[in-house]
């Protein structure tokens, strides 16, 4: 599933395309998602400007108006899921579910498994932050609030293992599977280890991590994971830089013990049990 850095190169990939766009027409080939796509879209879209592109946790957020409408469309790319601009004149495969079709081009959403999600927040921006699949979202971690004291208490409040807690989306937004072995690695701290045990002066590193680690991922572009791809079609490369990531049974490439994987909360975990403590 595109986590974070995949939606923020996303978002990058299609805002200068968008913004300042005028919708011109909406086509819904499939009904439902993982929710009903609003019917209504396609009175509601054409017509519209297109203010921003903004991104929440995992959700591309879409800032549209014009006289008597003002909205939000909301966006999650689901398992499978792809945004793609699209000529004009491209016929529909059968996995294309959505159009926004704009002067020179199509915006086309892409989802083999239907689990993404399109979805309409009428109001000024600020109301879709209230839309319910986006109250519950924790903290960014690449904003100015996600600090070390914010993390360390936190963790005061968890007796889980590390990994599973800064991967819950209630307290921290799009830190996927790859994204926390990878952080605790960088920050030497064992996935094994309980939240709560953490201290301040360990957390400060682990935000450190956090943000490095989110931060090269978004500049390589993302993960290449099953059908993940940029908006123009193009890879992400971050996995080449993994260092835990994926490589159970290989030199860690710090200290050269073997990297072990386990299973934490039915996800695999990768670490370096001499590295990280």
């Amino acid at each position: 599933m595109p986590e974070l850095p995949e939606v923020e190169v996303c978002r990058l990939g299609i805002a200068p395309e968008l913004e300042g766009e005028r919708i011109l027409g909406v086509t819904i080939r499939a009904p439902k998602l993982r929710h009903e796509i609003p019917p209504a879209l396609g009175e509601l879209l054409p017509g519209c400007l297109i203010v921003a592109v903004r991104r929440r946790g995992k959700y591309l957020l879409i800032d549209c108006r014009r006289d008597g409408v003002e909205g939000t469309l909301i966006v999650h790319l689901g398992m499978s899921g792809k945004l793609r601009f699209a000529p004009l004149d491209l016929a529909p495969a059968r996995h294309d579910h959505f159009d926004l079709r704009l002067a020179r081009q199509i915006l086309r959403f892409t989802d083999p498994r239907r689990f993404g999600v399109i979805l309409w927040q009428a109001g000024p921006p600020v109301a879709a932050e209230q839309h319910p699949l986006l109250a519950v979202q924790g903290i960014e971690p690449l904003s100015d609030a996600f600090t070390v004291d914010w993390l360390h208490a936190a963790f005061s409040r968890r007796n889980a293992p590390v990994k599973p807690v800064l991967m819950d989306s209630h307290l921290v937004v799009g830190i996927g599977n790859i994204y926390a072995s990878e952080s605790l690695f960088r920050a030497g701290i064992s996935p094994l280890r309980a939240a709560s045990r953490i201290s301040r002066l360990r957390c400060a590193v682990l935000v450190d991590a956090v943000r490095e680690t989110l931060s090269a991922a978004i500049a390589a572009g993302g993960s290449s994971i099953r059908d993940y791809v940029q908006s123009d079609g193009s890879s992400g490369w971050f996995q080449i830089q993994a260092g835990v990531y994926d490589r159970a049974g290989q030199p860690c490439v710090r200290c050269g013990d073997v990297v072990r994987q386990i299973r934490q909360a039915g996800r695999s975990t990768y670490y370096c049990p001499s590295c990280q403590r």
